[in-house]
Protein backbone atom coordinates (compact mmCIF):
# COMPACT_ATOMS: atom_id res chain seq x y z
CA UNK A 1 0.00 0.00 0.00
CA UNK A 2 2.68 2.86 1.26
CA UNK A 3 4.73 1.53 -2.31
CA UNK A 4 1.55 2.71 -4.10
CA UNK A 5 1.11 5.55 -2.61
CA UNK A 6 4.80 6.43 -3.57
CA UNK A 7 4.02 5.75 -7.07
CA UNK A 8 1.24 8.08 -7.34
CA UNK A 9 2.97 10.73 -5.63
CA UNK A 10 5.87 10.65 -8.11
CA UNK A 11 2.82 10.37 -11.05
CA UNK A 12 1.40 13.69 -9.74
CA UNK A 13 4.84 15.25 -9.13
CA UNK A 14 6.02 14.66 -12.70
CA UNK A 15 2.56 15.55 -14.19
CA UNK A 16 2.79 18.86 -12.30
CA UNK A 17 6.61 18.96 -13.39
CA UNK A 18 5.64 18.52 -17.18
CA UNK A 19 3.00 21.82 -16.58
CA UNK A 20 5.63 24.08 -15.61
CA UNK A 21 7.94 26.01 -18.88
CA UNK A 22 10.94 28.09 -18.02
CA UNK A 23 9.33 30.26 -20.73
CA UNK A 24 5.77 30.16 -22.46
CA UNK A 25 5.51 31.71 -25.76
CA UNK A 26 1.64 32.10 -26.55
CA UNK A 27 1.16 32.50 -29.95
CA UNK A 28 2.99 30.35 -32.84
CA UNK A 29 3.10 33.35 -35.15
CA UNK A 30 5.74 35.51 -36.98
CA UNK A 31 6.57 37.20 -33.48
CA UNK A 32 6.63 33.91 -31.29
CA UNK A 33 8.33 31.75 -33.33
CA UNK A 34 10.77 34.69 -33.95
CA UNK A 35 11.17 34.75 -30.23
CA UNK A 36 11.45 30.84 -29.76
CA UNK A 37 14.41 30.56 -32.80
CA UNK A 38 16.61 33.34 -30.71
CA UNK A 39 16.23 31.83 -27.58
CA UNK A 40 16.97 28.00 -29.31
CA UNK A 41 20.33 29.73 -31.06
CA UNK A 42 21.90 31.08 -28.14
CA UNK A 43 23.85 29.22 -25.57
CA UNK A 44 22.09 31.51 -23.04
CA UNK A 45 19.35 29.87 -23.44
CA UNK A 46 19.35 26.25 -24.49
CA UNK A 47 18.87 24.75 -21.06
CA UNK A 48 15.51 26.48 -20.86
CA UNK A 49 12.28 24.41 -21.09
CA UNK A 50 10.11 26.46 -23.42
CA UNK A 51 6.82 25.35 -24.38
CA UNK A 52 4.80 27.08 -27.95
CA UNK A 53 0.85 27.09 -27.20
CA UNK A 54 -0.87 27.69 -30.45
CA UNK A 55 -3.93 26.57 -31.67
CA UNK A 56 -4.16 25.98 -35.37
CA UNK A 57 -1.44 23.83 -37.09
CA UNK A 58 -0.01 26.08 -39.13
CA UNK A 59 0.39 23.92 -42.41
CA UNK A 60 -1.64 26.74 -44.76
CA UNK A 61 -0.06 29.59 -46.31
CA UNK A 62 -2.23 32.00 -44.09
CA UNK A 63 -0.77 35.49 -44.79
CA UNK A 64 2.40 37.14 -46.59
CA UNK A 65 5.21 39.51 -44.81
CA UNK A 66 6.82 42.59 -47.36
CA UNK A 67 9.25 44.20 -46.18
CA UNK A 68 12.56 46.37 -47.35
CA UNK A 69 16.02 45.39 -46.82
CA UNK A 70 19.20 46.50 -47.71
CA UNK A 71 21.54 43.79 -49.37
CA UNK A 72 21.04 40.28 -48.53
CA UNK A 73 19.48 39.17 -45.28
CA UNK A 74 18.83 35.96 -42.74
CA UNK A 75 15.32 35.41 -44.08
CA UNK A 76 16.70 35.75 -48.16
CA UNK A 77 16.00 31.64 -47.88
CA UNK A 78 12.41 31.94 -48.09
CA UNK A 79 11.95 34.89 -49.73
CA UNK A 80 9.74 33.86 -52.48
CA UNK A 81 9.73 37.05 -54.54
CA UNK A 82 11.72 40.54 -54.44
CA UNK A 83 11.68 43.96 -56.16
CA UNK A 84 14.20 47.05 -57.01
CA UNK A 85 11.59 49.25 -58.45
CA UNK A 86 8.26 50.75 -57.02
CA UNK A 87 5.37 52.77 -58.03
CA UNK A 88 3.35 55.74 -56.52
CA UNK A 89 0.35 57.16 -57.85
CA UNK A 90 -2.21 59.88 -56.40
CA UNK A 91 -4.20 62.23 -57.98
CA UNK A 92 -2.50 62.81 -61.02
CA UNK A 93 1.23 62.26 -59.78
CA UNK A 94 3.04 59.47 -60.76
CA UNK A 95 6.41 58.31 -59.20
CA UNK A 96 8.25 54.91 -60.57
CA UNK A 97 11.79 54.69 -58.56
CA UNK A 98 14.81 52.43 -57.74
CA UNK A 99 14.23 51.28 -54.67
CA UNK A 100 18.45 51.14 -54.19
CA UNK A 101 19.82 50.29 -51.67
CA UNK A 102 17.02 48.64 -50.86
CA UNK A 103 15.22 45.79 -52.23
CA UNK A 104 11.15 44.62 -51.42
CA UNK A 105 11.13 40.99 -50.70
CA UNK A 106 8.11 38.78 -49.48
CA UNK A 107 7.63 35.90 -47.44
CA UNK A 108 4.75 33.54 -47.68
CA UNK A 109 3.54 32.50 -44.39
CA UNK A 110 3.85 28.67 -45.26
CA UNK A 111 6.93 29.14 -46.33
CA UNK A 112 8.16 30.56 -43.18
CA UNK A 113 6.36 27.70 -41.03
CA UNK A 114 7.93 25.25 -42.58
CA UNK A 115 11.38 26.32 -42.10
CA UNK A 116 10.95 27.02 -38.67
CA UNK A 117 8.50 24.64 -37.08
CA UNK A 118 10.97 21.27 -38.08
CA UNK A 119 14.04 23.47 -37.13
CA UNK A 120 12.47 24.34 -33.59
CA UNK A 121 11.28 20.87 -32.91
CA UNK A 122 15.43 19.59 -32.77
CA UNK A 123 15.33 21.36 -29.60
CA UNK A 124 14.43 18.27 -27.20
CA UNK A 125 13.89 21.53 -24.55
CA UNK A 126 11.10 23.08 -26.32
CA UNK A 127 7.64 21.97 -26.43
CA UNK A 128 4.63 22.41 -28.94
CA UNK A 129 1.19 22.60 -27.93
CA UNK A 130 -1.33 22.63 -30.01
CA UNK A 131 -4.08 24.23 -27.70
CA UNK A 132 -6.34 27.26 -27.45
CA UNK A 133 -5.85 29.61 -24.40
CA UNK A 134 -8.37 31.23 -22.39
CA UNK A 135 -6.42 33.21 -19.59
CA UNK A 136 -3.12 34.49 -19.09
CA UNK A 137 -2.41 35.75 -15.45
CA UNK A 138 0.71 37.02 -14.11
CA UNK A 139 1.24 36.85 -10.27
CA UNK A 140 4.60 38.05 -8.08
CA UNK A 141 5.54 34.39 -8.18
CA UNK A 142 4.83 33.44 -11.70
CA UNK A 143 2.29 33.19 -14.73
CA UNK A 144 -0.33 31.04 -15.11
CA UNK A 145 -1.68 30.45 -19.22
CA UNK A 146 -4.85 28.53 -19.22
CA UNK A 147 -5.98 26.82 -22.11
CA UNK A 148 -9.22 25.01 -22.88
CA UNK A 149 -7.99 21.47 -21.56
CA UNK A 150 -4.97 22.56 -19.30
CA UNK A 151 -3.22 24.82 -17.01
CA UNK A 152 0.36 25.69 -17.33
CA UNK A 153 2.91 27.74 -15.12
CA UNK A 154 6.48 29.57 -16.70
CA UNK A 155 8.68 31.73 -15.05
CA UNK A 156 7.85 34.11 -18.18
CA UNK A 157 5.29 34.38 -20.34
CA UNK A 158 5.46 36.06 -24.24
CA UNK A 159 2.40 36.61 -25.43
CA UNK A 160 0.88 37.64 -28.78
CA UNK A 161 -2.11 36.87 -28.31
CA UNK A 162 -4.20 40.03 -29.43
CA UNK A 163 -5.52 42.80 -26.68
CA UNK A 164 -8.49 44.88 -27.00
CA UNK A 165 -7.88 46.94 -24.47
CA UNK A 166 -6.81 49.64 -26.75
CA UNK A 167 -10.45 50.27 -28.43
CA UNK A 168 -11.57 50.63 -24.78
CA UNK A 169 -9.80 53.91 -24.89
CA UNK A 170 -10.13 57.97 -26.62
CA UNK A 171 -6.37 58.81 -25.85
CA UNK A 172 -4.96 57.49 -28.91
CA UNK A 173 -7.18 56.83 -32.50
CA UNK A 174 -7.06 53.58 -33.27
CA UNK A 175 -7.63 53.00 -37.17
CA UNK A 176 -7.22 49.69 -39.03
CA UNK A 177 -5.25 48.51 -42.23
CA UNK A 178 -7.66 46.43 -43.38
CA UNK A 179 -7.59 44.77 -46.81
CA UNK A 180 -8.78 41.56 -49.21
CA UNK A 181 -6.07 40.51 -51.70
CA UNK A 182 -6.35 38.40 -54.40
CA UNK A 183 -4.08 36.56 -56.56
CA UNK A 184 -4.72 36.87 -59.94
CA UNK A 185 -3.67 35.36 -63.12
CA UNK A 186 -4.73 37.33 -66.48
CA UNK A 187 -5.43 36.85 -69.95
CA UNK A 188 -3.85 40.20 -70.59
CA UNK A 189 -0.05 41.25 -69.78
CA UNK A 190 -0.70 43.86 -67.68
CA UNK A 191 1.77 43.74 -64.80
CA UNK A 192 5.41 44.89 -64.36
CA UNK A 193 7.24 41.82 -62.70
CA UNK A 194 10.16 44.37 -61.97
CA UNK A 195 7.97 46.62 -59.75
CA UNK A 196 5.89 46.95 -56.78
CA UNK A 197 3.15 49.08 -57.02
CA UNK A 198 3.55 50.21 -53.49
CA UNK A 199 0.36 52.72 -53.35
CA UNK A 200 -2.29 53.38 -56.06
CA UNK A 201 -4.56 56.20 -54.75
CA UNK A 202 -6.16 56.34 -58.10
CA UNK A 203 -9.30 54.88 -57.24
CA UNK A 204 -12.30 56.29 -55.69
CA UNK A 205 -11.86 57.44 -52.26
CA UNK A 206 -15.00 57.91 -50.90
CA UNK A 207 -13.85 60.27 -48.36
CA UNK A 208 -11.89 57.18 -47.15
CA UNK A 209 -8.15 56.40 -47.38
CA UNK A 210 -7.88 53.99 -49.60
CA UNK A 211 -5.54 52.35 -52.38
CA UNK A 212 -4.40 49.36 -54.17
CA UNK A 213 -1.56 47.68 -53.53
CA UNK A 214 0.53 45.07 -56.50
CA UNK A 215 2.86 42.44 -56.30
CA UNK A 216 3.95 41.28 -59.51
CA UNK A 217 4.97 37.60 -59.82
CA UNK A 218 5.04 38.07 -63.75
CA UNK A 219 3.27 39.97 -66.32
CA UNK A 220 -0.17 37.34 -66.27
CA UNK A 221 0.26 36.89 -62.12
CA UNK A 222 0.42 39.64 -59.01
CA UNK A 223 -1.62 39.59 -55.46
CA UNK A 224 -3.68 42.84 -55.84
CA UNK A 225 -5.15 44.37 -52.82
CA UNK A 226 -7.59 46.94 -51.99
CA UNK A 227 -6.32 48.42 -48.90
CA UNK A 228 -7.70 51.07 -46.69
CA UNK A 229 -6.75 53.41 -43.65
CA UNK A 230 -9.70 53.87 -41.61
CA UNK A 231 -11.81 53.22 -38.46
CA UNK A 232 -14.50 51.30 -39.82
CA UNK A 233 -13.87 47.75 -42.10
CA UNK A 234 -16.31 47.04 -45.20
CA UNK A 235 -18.74 44.45 -46.52
CA UNK A 236 -16.43 41.88 -47.98
CA UNK A 237 -18.03 42.63 -51.52
CA UNK A 238 -16.97 46.26 -51.44
CA UNK A 239 -13.32 45.17 -51.67
CA UNK A 240 -13.88 42.97 -54.62
CA UNK A 241 -15.92 44.66 -56.67
CA UNK A 242 -12.89 47.37 -56.30
CA UNK A 243 -10.20 44.89 -57.21
CA UNK A 244 -12.44 43.74 -60.11
CA UNK A 245 -13.10 46.91 -61.29
CA UNK A 246 -9.20 48.00 -61.08
CA UNK A 247 -8.40 44.68 -63.28
CA UNK A 248 -10.73 46.26 -65.77
CA UNK A 249 -9.65 49.54 -65.80
CA UNK A 250 -6.31 48.06 -66.59
CA UNK A 251 -8.07 46.02 -69.39
CA UNK A 252 -6.68 42.52 -67.67
CA UNK A 253 -9.12 40.71 -69.55
CA UNK A 254 -10.38 36.83 -67.87
CA UNK A 255 -8.79 36.30 -64.96
CA UNK A 256 -8.47 33.89 -62.15
CA UNK A 257 -8.13 33.98 -58.79
CA UNK A 258 -5.37 31.17 -57.41
CA UNK A 259 -5.08 32.51 -53.44
CA UNK A 260 -6.77 34.82 -51.63
CA UNK A 261 -6.08 36.62 -47.59
CA UNK A 262 -8.02 39.33 -46.18
CA UNK A 263 -6.86 41.06 -42.90
CA UNK A 264 -7.16 43.77 -40.59
CA UNK A 265 -4.23 45.14 -38.54
CA UNK A 266 -4.45 47.65 -35.78
CA UNK A 267 -2.92 51.25 -36.54
CA UNK A 268 -2.14 53.19 -32.96
CA UNK A 269 0.51 54.64 -30.93
CA UNK A 270 -1.42 52.92 -27.81
CA UNK A 271 1.18 52.05 -24.97
CA UNK A 272 0.38 48.38 -25.22
CA UNK A 273 3.62 48.18 -23.47
CA UNK A 274 1.68 49.14 -20.22
CA UNK A 275 0.20 45.85 -20.00
CA UNK A 276 3.75 44.22 -19.38
CA UNK A 277 4.36 43.12 -15.75
CA UNK A 278 7.94 41.55 -14.38
CA UNK A 279 6.96 38.22 -15.85
CA UNK A 280 4.73 38.42 -18.65
CA UNK A 281 5.19 40.63 -21.79
CA UNK A 282 2.96 40.88 -25.13
CA UNK A 283 4.98 40.93 -28.36
CA UNK A 284 4.23 41.23 -31.87
CA UNK A 285 1.25 43.49 -32.57
CA UNK A 286 -0.82 42.74 -29.26
CA UNK A 287 2.80 44.15 -27.90
CA UNK A 288 2.78 47.36 -30.38
CA UNK A 289 5.65 45.68 -32.44
CA UNK A 290 3.85 46.76 -35.61
CA UNK A 291 4.58 50.01 -37.12
CA UNK A 292 1.48 52.31 -36.00
CA UNK A 293 1.96 54.34 -39.15
CA UNK A 294 2.18 51.78 -41.98
CA UNK A 295 0.90 49.03 -40.44
CA UNK A 296 4.31 46.50 -41.52
CA UNK A 297 5.06 44.59 -38.50
CA UNK A 298 7.65 41.26 -39.50
CA UNK A 299 10.86 42.88 -40.12
CA UNK A 300 10.26 45.45 -36.93
CA UNK A 301 9.78 42.42 -34.98
CA UNK A 302 12.69 40.60 -36.02
CA UNK A 303 14.71 43.80 -34.79
CA UNK A 304 12.79 44.11 -31.56
CA UNK A 305 13.57 40.04 -30.91
CA UNK A 306 17.20 41.05 -31.32
CA UNK A 307 16.74 43.59 -28.54
CA UNK A 308 14.72 41.39 -26.52
CA UNK A 309 17.43 38.76 -26.55
CA UNK A 310 20.03 41.03 -25.47
CA UNK A 311 17.84 42.28 -22.77
CA UNK A 312 17.30 38.97 -21.39
CA UNK A 313 20.56 38.16 -20.91
CA UNK A 314 20.55 41.53 -18.30
CA UNK A 315 17.40 39.15 -16.26
CA UNK A 316 15.57 42.40 -15.30
CA UNK A 317 11.91 42.29 -14.85
CA UNK A 318 10.28 42.45 -18.22
CA UNK A 319 8.21 45.18 -18.27
CA UNK A 320 11.92 47.51 -18.10
CA UNK A 321 12.08 46.30 -21.47
CA UNK A 322 12.36 49.57 -23.89
CA UNK A 323 9.74 50.05 -26.13
CA UNK A 324 9.35 53.78 -26.73
CA UNK A 325 11.64 55.53 -29.34
CA UNK A 326 10.96 59.21 -31.24
CA UNK A 327 9.41 56.94 -34.07
CA UNK A 328 6.42 56.15 -31.47
CA UNK A 329 5.91 60.01 -31.37
CA UNK A 330 5.83 60.86 -35.23
CA UNK A 331 3.62 57.91 -35.69
CA UNK A 332 0.87 59.06 -32.99
CA UNK A 333 1.26 62.78 -34.83
CA UNK A 334 0.18 61.23 -38.27
CA UNK A 335 -2.27 58.93 -36.71
CA UNK A 336 -3.70 62.39 -35.44
CA UNK A 337 -4.21 64.15 -37.96
CA UNK A 338 -5.11 60.94 -40.62
CA UNK A 339 -7.60 59.98 -38.03
CA UNK A 340 -9.22 63.54 -38.16
CA UNK A 341 -8.80 63.77 -41.51
CA UNK A 342 -9.22 60.57 -43.29
CA UNK A 343 -10.27 61.78 -46.32
CA UNK A 344 -7.05 63.66 -46.91
CA UNK A 345 -4.97 60.16 -46.88
CA UNK A 346 -4.04 59.98 -50.45
CA UNK A 347 -2.30 63.88 -49.87
CA UNK A 348 -0.32 62.90 -47.31
CA UNK A 349 1.67 60.57 -48.70
CA UNK A 350 1.55 62.31 -52.14
CA UNK A 351 3.07 65.19 -50.37
CA UNK A 352 5.56 62.62 -48.57
CA UNK A 353 6.50 61.31 -51.99
CA UNK A 354 6.44 64.32 -54.07
CA UNK A 355 9.32 66.00 -51.83
CA UNK A 356 11.57 63.32 -50.90
CA UNK A 357 14.01 60.71 -52.38
CA UNK A 358 12.42 57.52 -51.95
CA UNK A 359 15.85 56.28 -49.79
CA UNK A 360 15.02 58.91 -47.34
CA UNK A 361 11.16 57.91 -46.84
CA UNK A 362 12.21 53.78 -46.86
CA UNK A 363 14.77 55.08 -43.73
CA UNK A 364 12.04 56.40 -42.30
CA UNK A 365 9.29 54.22 -42.14
CA UNK A 366 12.56 51.85 -41.21
CA UNK A 367 12.78 54.06 -38.37
CA UNK A 368 16.75 54.26 -39.25
CA UNK A 369 16.94 58.31 -39.92
CA UNK A 370 18.85 61.15 -38.62
CA UNK A 371 17.14 64.58 -36.81
CA UNK A 372 18.05 66.09 -40.37
CA UNK A 373 16.18 63.46 -42.14
CA UNK A 374 13.21 63.84 -39.98
CA UNK A 375 12.20 67.30 -40.21
CA UNK A 376 12.70 66.40 -43.80
CA UNK A 377 9.97 64.33 -43.98
CA UNK A 378 7.89 66.07 -41.49
CA UNK A 379 8.30 69.04 -43.82
CA UNK A 380 6.65 67.37 -46.43
CA UNK A 381 3.46 67.65 -44.69
CA UNK A 382 0.54 70.08 -43.84
CA UNK A 383 2.37 72.37 -41.83
CA UNK A 384 -1.00 73.67 -39.79
CA UNK A 385 -2.13 70.35 -39.65
CA UNK A 386 0.60 68.49 -37.78
CA UNK A 387 1.40 71.85 -35.43
CA UNK A 388 -1.95 71.90 -33.97
CA UNK A 389 -1.47 67.96 -33.56
CA UNK A 390 1.28 69.06 -31.91
CA UNK A 391 0.40 71.36 -29.58
CA UNK A 392 -2.64 69.22 -28.38
CA UNK A 393 -0.55 66.48 -27.57
CA UNK A 394 2.18 68.54 -25.73
CA UNK A 395 -0.32 69.98 -23.57
CA UNK A 396 -2.64 66.95 -23.01
CA UNK A 397 0.65 64.76 -21.88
Amino acid sequence: MEQAIQSISLFLVSVEKNKFFDVVICGGGAAGLLLANALSNDTAFTHLRIAIIEKEKKNINDRTWCYWEEGAGKWDEIVSNTWGKAVFKADGYLSEFDLAPYKYKMIKGIDFYQKLYPQLKKNKNLHFLQEEIEDIISSRENCIVRTTSTTYSASQVFSSIPTTAYKNQIRFPVLQQHFIGWIVKTKVPIFDPQSVIFMDFEVPQKNKTRFMYVLPFSKHEALVEYTLFSKDLLENKEYEVAIQDYLKDKKAGDFSITETEKGSIPMTAYDFSQHNTTNLMHIGTAGGWTKASTGYTFQKSVRKVDQLIAFLKKDKPLNEFKQKSKYTFYDLLFLDVLAKYNEEGSLLFKQMFQNNPSKRIFAFLEEKTSLWQDVAIMRSFPVKRFVIALLKRLFQL
